[in-house]
């Protein structure tokens, strides 16, 4: 087991290398670059001040040498070499460029802007937690903190519907398999099938009109009615959800809760749908094993056949499937967050993406790599521990 550990954490740095190599490179060489979102909010910018830009985000390095500056923070501060600068005579900047034929005429280059050279610094690297600063979304603000303070909402969401859907659809799902083709079996079947159908989207929409647009248009026929809060973590100002109940006051636990019912419903409703039918199906295909027959030909009662023989072999696949929420629960639910204006870490990562904010949308392709690849590991180890027939050599 030990050289097995080793072995997978040797692979584990290469494939995490190789990741963040490929990441890196996607992202700052795709059309537009880093300083896109920057240039979409100043439509007009000089020359100097985009060299400025440029060298404040060490994007005037060649590629590889700021890649390992991002990674490792190494080569730190300005770069020399035989004693002199690499960048006295790099242009940094254009002062001409010419719209139609897309090419540059004439540069700016470091040497001419002196005051510019103080700004050039190297972050401590990925490795040790710097992330580097964000460009467009909070522009200036270090990239881990942005992070920071969007997963603790994320947590509370995923953690909360992922506890859910788990105490609901893995029993439902056991005794789906167990009392297979039943009424229950195929009202659950149908359910989960339009569970997993369904975007979430489509469903986080209709509570959003169920339960917070038509109360408030049926109000005055029926007053009983609760008007749920439709999106945010917390309200700005004191609100009521019936006449007859008290005001909400904003930021307390009650105005959490009730903002965390539509979100949370959603993804527990697909996460019941998806985790009843995985079990169903790990558990049928167990119980038709020789071994299952066996024991129950030798008088064993039904409920230890189910729960000793068959579920914990059944876990096997499930495990593997279990684990890979890890990340999840850091990379949030994208689609349910921005439906319902949940600040969370999926609704960063659009918004990143959408203004082409390249450290922080990098720091959580990072961090969801590193936890996936830590969720596989953990996975193989939970394999010997629930079937102790599983051996690493």
């Amino acid at each position: 087991m030990t050289a097995y550990l080793i072995r997978r954490l040797f692979q584990m740095l290469i494939v995490l290398l190789l990741s963040a190599a490929f990441t890196y490179a996607l992202f700052n060489y795709a059309p537009g670059g880093p300083l896109q979102g920057i240039r979409q909010q100043q439509q007009r910018i000089s020359a100097q001040d985009f060299a400025r830009l440029r060298a404040r985000f060490e994007l005037d390095l060649y590629g590889p040498v700021r890649f390992s500056r991002w990674l490792i923070g190494w080569p730190n501060g300005p770069i020399y070499f035989a004693g002199r600068e690499w960048f006295a005579n790099t242009p940094v900047g254009c002062y001409i460029f010419n719209d139609a034929t897309g090419v540059c005429e004439d540069y700016v280059y470091l040497a001419e802007i002196p005051e510019i050279h103080p700004a050039i610094r190297s972050s401590r690297g990925i490795l040790r937690g710097d992330f580097g600063q964000s460009t467009v979304v909070r522009q200036g603000r270090p990239a881990v903190d942005e992070i920071l303070s969007r997963l603790r909402p994320t947590l509370e969401l995923m953690i909360t519907s992922t506890i859910f859907a788990l105490l609901i659809g893995v029993p439902i799902g056991i005794y789906s398999a167990v009392r297979q083709y039943s009424r229950f079996d195929n009202f659950f079947s149908t359910v989960a099938f339009f569970g997993s159908s369904m975007p979430t989207f489509f469903f986080g929409l209709l509570l959003i009109l169920l339960f917070a647009v038509m109360p408030v248009f049926w109000e005055d026929r029926l007053p009983w009615l609760l008007s749920l809060p439709p999106g945010g973590r917390e309200g700005v100002r004191p609100y009521e959800i019936a006449t007859w109940l008290p005001r909400i006051e904003p930021g307390s636990i009650v105005d959490r809760g009730l903002r965390m019912l539509m979100p949370v419903t959603v993804l527990t409703f697909t996460g019941v749908a998806t985790w009843s039918r995985f079990v169903r199906a790990s558990m049928l295909e167990v119980l038709r094993q020789d071994y299952v027959r066996t024991a129950r030909a030798k008088g064993l009662i039904e409920r230890l056949v189910i729960g000793k023989h068959a579920l914990r072999n059944a876990l096997i696949p499930f495990i593997t499937i279990l684990v890979l929420q890890i990340p999840n629960l850091f990379a949030g639910a994208i689609i349910t967050e921005s439906v319902f204006a949940w600040p969370g870490m999926g609704q960063l990562f659009i918004n990143a993406l959408n203004q082409n904010d390249y450290p922080i949308a990098l720091a959580f392709i990072f961090i969801t790599t590193v936890l996936t690849i830590m969720a596989t590991l953990l996975g193989d180890i939970l394999y010997t521990i629930i079937d102790p027939r599983i051996r690493f050599t």
